[in-house]
């Protein structure tokens, strides 16, 4: 600024010439002028150079970006590098680092420009599945952690699953609005396959038969994200991250996907207690005013299980999501209906009550021997080969029995006498036939003679069916000389 001042002084108030001044202060004259005339000091005016191989390769550069997308796909995409490969090989003399310049400027132009948004309280919820590693009972595997973030409250629902599938999908909603304890007005998705049947035009979606039903059954507006981008619930995307880095290192360890997801959800409860916005709010706080804006709580819980129609085997087997499970051997044969919900397996049918079972991956048999009872009852050395399986599940007095048996007989003969006893416990039920043997066992009494149903006395005769001499006669001690008189006034 002294030299500014100091130009102005000799040029305005002492009446120097510019070129004088400008060759006494060693400056050239357009510093003096600028400096006399008041433009802004340090700023250059940007100099335009001319680029003439830019100029004449602009055009075809513009033309093989813009015609690129029909000759690649996905992660194969067209960089600087090769635009400026191809340019040369139709014989243009330009430089790479013109075109990689060119290319900058190309997508800058075209990048989208991002809204910065704001949330109303109760208003949006953003969803989606992240892939983990979690220690099972000291095996590690993978899981997937469905997340459902309130934009507002920044309030937080996370669950694990051992799969990505629908019934996963719909079961994380179900425990999210019940511990929640209400419902978002809108959810943003993915455009997952268990949501989305069918992208549309813009946002419309055909949506899938079962996540429609959940949608309308909870009553919130299903939104979705532009496809192949994920800004679009940035929000959620962030949270997932923040979610594993925070809570999920080191690797969670626990008896069941179960357990781990509880410790979580403490983990992320605590956290929202504490954890405050620049006005000194909580999560909590904040999430319990927005409670009054959301959807309440339907009277009827949504069942997220997928329902099948099965057919039993003439092994009593029917086969759910690729697992193999039994039913009551009554059922064989016959058309049923399946629950396939997220660890376990429902099988309902006529007259009997349903069966349940945990689920098991595919290929892998779950089978419960109690369901073959009648089966077994006839067929004892069936029921020695699988007596292994079957005991632990009966009543302990059928274990004892069970290995009292095979002490006293071998197992060949203790099937045989045991296949009585399961006969029994078809007719009378497993806990009037776990008494006798209780008995039995005590007494030493013969477990086959244990188990029959006590003798009941000859009905009684009503005096039309007895000659008239029989009539009202009371024998209170027997003896042959009364039968003999009997017979012969019979006679």
């Amino acid at each position: 600024m002294d030299e500014v001042t100091t130009v102005k002084r000799l040029v305005l108030v002492k009446g120097q010439s510019r070129r004088e001044v400008a060759k006494k202060l060693g400056v050239s004259r357009n510093t003096v002028k600028r400096y006399v005339e008041g433009a802004p000091v340090g700023v250059r005016r940007p100099s335009v150079r001319e680029r003439p191989k830019s100029e004449a390769v602009e055009a075809r550069m513009r033309e093989l970006l813009g015609d690129a997308p029909r000759w690649t796909a996905g992660k194969q995409r067209l960089t600087a590098t090769q635009l400026w490969r191809m340019l040369r090989g139709e014989g243009h003399d330009v430089g790479v680092t013109l075109v990689k310049d060119f290319v900058r400027e190309w997508k800058r132009k075209l990048a989208e420009v991002f809204v910065p948004l704001t949330y109303k309280p109760g208003d949006l919820g953003e969803v989606d599945f992240f892939e983990v590693y979690v220690d099972v009972k000291g095996v590690r595997q993978k899981a997937w952690m469905f997340l459902l973030r309130g934009m507002a409250s920044k309030r937080d629902f996370a669950w694990l699953y051992p799969r990505q599938d629908q019934t996963c999908f719909l079961d994380g909603h179900v425990r999210a609005f019940e511990w929640l304890g209400a419902i978002y007005q809108r959810l943003l998705f993915d455009n997952l396959k268990p949501a989305v049947a069918k992208v549309l035009a813009g946002s419309e979606r055909l949506l899938t038969a079962r996540f429609a039903a959940l949608a309308n059954h909870y009553l919130f507006e299903p939104c979705f994200a532009l496809p192949a981008t994920g800004h679009d619930k940035g929000g959620v995307e962030a949270r997932g991250k923040g979610v594993r880095w925070a809570h999920l290192v080191p690797i969670p360890a626990g008896d069941s996907l179960e357990a781990i997801s509880k410790a979580l959800m403490a983990r992320l409860d605590a956290e929202a207690a504490q954890r405050r916005d620049v006005d000194g709010r909580s999560v909590v706080e904040l999430f319990a005013a927005e409670l009054p804006a959301m959807v309440p709580m339907p009277k009827w819980r949504f069942v997220p299980a997928e329902v099948l129609s099965v057919e039993a085997t003439r092994s009593a087997l029917v086969k759910v999501k690729g697992g193999h499970y039994s039913v009551w051997s009554q059922w064989a044969g016959m058309t049923l209906t399946a629950y396939a919900g997220v660890d376990y397996v429902e099988v309902r049918g006529p007259e009997r009550p349903p069966v349940v079972h945990p689920r098991v991956g595919f290929g892998r048999r779950e089978v419960d021997y109690r369901h073959y009872l009648p089966v077994l009852a006839k067929k004892p050395q069936a029921l020695r080969q699988v007596a292994d399986e079957l005991m632990p599940r009966l009543d302990v007095r059928f274990q004892r029995a069970w290995a009292h048996l095979v002490d006293l007989h071998g197992p060949k003969q203790a099937a045989r006498v045991m296949a009585q006893v399961l006969k029994a416990t078809v007719a009378e039920g497993e806990d009037v036939v776990a008494t006798r043997l209780e008995s039995a066992l005590l007494s030493g009494e013969a477990l086959q003679l244990a188990v029959r149903p006590p003798a009941t006395g000859a009905p009684p005769l009503n005096d039309e069916a007895l000659p008239a001499s029989l009539r009202n006669v009371d024998v209170a001690t027997a003896r042959a000389a009364d039968f003999d008189a009997l017979l012969g006034g019979a006679l």
